[in-house]
């Protein structure tokens, strides 16, 4: 990947943005350049849209799959009814429920929308992020912001700046920093196409939350993570290629928390005599079960928006340790921990062992 542009860092506050930087950025994404900024999930890196050209080097230098879908970033409602057709009315009670949050809804795409934009499908996954950063600056675009996770492809995904700038310095031409995202996991993705809806992508919308309005859902076996399971179509992120991976190798421990704490500290002395650097994701409740390797809490398992949150942060953490090994207690799949476990799994790619 070339470093040869003059990446502008801008500073802006999460509540109130400077408008003279948001116009900045604005003015790059409307000549076809890309801003990388904050969402409350993770930070996106942006460009137009509905311009081809900037889209194709989007994926170029995220070193992204063509055939791997952005999703689409909104600042208004009607926004919905340019980039869509056939927008049923659960999408519309979806909307008014959700949004602005981290829910991305799959409709059938309008003809306004590259197919470069949709990973050359006749849907479209469209969302309004619940950040003022993100939405002062789509509304100063005047233009949809496609916007995949700002990382290289295949990597941890960015919940700061910092991380933004550890693999995009120099190649991108904005960056705006307002501090760490809140949520730490993508959108939840949801096929609105099928019926039942399905869920492609668990995220920061729980399905028990979803399954509130509309009943009748269910979860696409790519998105519980438990095997890599060949898909032709991919109509959204997350479904086909290993991501949110580290350098070091993961290996996802889970069961019974005492059970797991059993397997990790039987696991850490059997790869520590074979030389190897040892890392363990341990959770707020159980870290002082582990005396050897480098052990960090994640966050507590009475709180899993905190794992989330601070998931992608500590792998890469890790990566910048030197860990060669990480081994990573399982959660249970209710609420967010379906998104952690999805998350989890593919870094792994699928490396899970069960105890019980």
């Amino acid at each position: 990947m070339k470093r040869d542009l003059k990446t502008i860092v801008f500073k802006v506050n999460p509540e109130n943005p400077d408008e003279e930087k948001i116009n900045v950025a604005a003015e790059v994404i409307r000549r076809g350049g890309i801003v990388a900024f904050p969402t409350e999930t993770v930070y996106g890196l942006g460009v137009d849209a509905l311009n081809k050209e900037a889209v194709k080097r989007m994926y170029e230098v995220k070193g992204r799959p063509p055939d791997n879908p952005t999703i689409v970033h909104i600042a208004e409602f009607n926004d919905v009814y340019r980039l869509a057709v056939d927008v049923p009315e659960v999408a519309e009670e979806l909307m008014k429920r959700f949004w602005p949050g981290p829910l991305t809804i799959v409709l059938k795409a309008s003809n306004i929308v590259p197919r470069i934009t949709t990973g050359g499908l006749e849907t479209v996954g469209i969302r309004m992020p619940k950040h003022n950063v993100a939405l002062a600056l789509i509304k100063a675009s005047k233009t949809p912001i496609a916007a995949p996770s700002a990382n290289i492809a295949g990597k941890p995904s960015p919940t700061t700046a910092q991380h933004v700038i550890q693999d995009f310095y120099g190649s991108i031409d904005v960056i705006l920093d307002a501090g760490p995202t809140k949520i730490g996991v993508e959108s939840t993705v949801l096929d609105l196409t099928t019926k039942p809806p399905q869920i492609l992508r668990p995220g920061g919308v729980t399905y028990e939350e979803l399954k509130e309005v509309l009943g009748d859902i269910i979860v696409h076996k790519a998105a519980k993570a438990k095997e890599d399971i060949p898909i032709d179509e991919v109509k959204s992120p997350g479904m086909k290629y290993r991501h949110y991976a580290p350098k070091a190798e993961l290996i996802v421990v889970e069961g019974e928390t005492d059970k797991i704490i059993k397997e990790i500290n039987k696991l850490i002395n059997e790869y520590s005599k074979m030389g190897r650097r040892v890392g363990v994701m341990a959770t707020d409740e159980t870290v002082k079960n582990y005396e050897m390797g480098i052990v960090k809490s994640v966050g507590s398992r009475s709180d899993l928006s905190t794992i989330a949150r601070n998931l992608f942060r500590i792998l890469r953490e890790f990566d910048d340790e030197g860990v060669e090994l990480i081994l990573a207690e399982g959660v249970p799949e209710e609420g967010l921990g379906l998104a952690i476990m999805n998350r989890l799994r593919k870094a792994s790619g699928y490396k899970v062992i069960h105890v019980s």
